[in-house]
């Protein structure tokens, strides 16, 4: 997980941050990088997104999306996670995508 090319965020049902590989220390680093971890995940969220991420984190809400920022796309991937039963809290997967990205259907050539 620490050198996974992609961003990796891990906060518990609270929102408290409790993990982030290089990637999304190096993401977030005018923003205090590593030392966000402790910190709460809602704090760092300008509204109307501090809401946003405050119901998916109550109502344990995966949440999907691209951006595009500095030219970058990226797929934004929120969801909960659980030990066994048990509701911990989120993860966020940020990849960087290519700006022309091929689809394949399954549904054409099933495995």
């Amino acid at each position: 997980m620490k050198e996974f090319p992609a961003s990796i965020m891990v906060c518990n049902a609270e929102g408290v941050i409790l993990e982030m590989n290089d990637r999304a220390c190096e993401t977030y680093s005018k923003d205090g990088g590593r030392d966000l971890v402790g910190r709460n995940v809602l704090d760092c969220h300008p509204e109307p997104a501090r809401s946003k991420l405050r119901r998916i984190l109550e109502e344990r809400l995966t949440n999907c999306y691209t951006i595009e920022k500095n030219g970058v796309k990226k797929l934004i991937y929120q969801t909960p996670w659980c030990e066994g039963e048990q509701y911990m809290g989120l993860v966020e997967l940020a990849i960087e995508l290519p700006k022309e990205i091929p689809h394949f259907s399954r549904d054409d050539y099933p495995l």
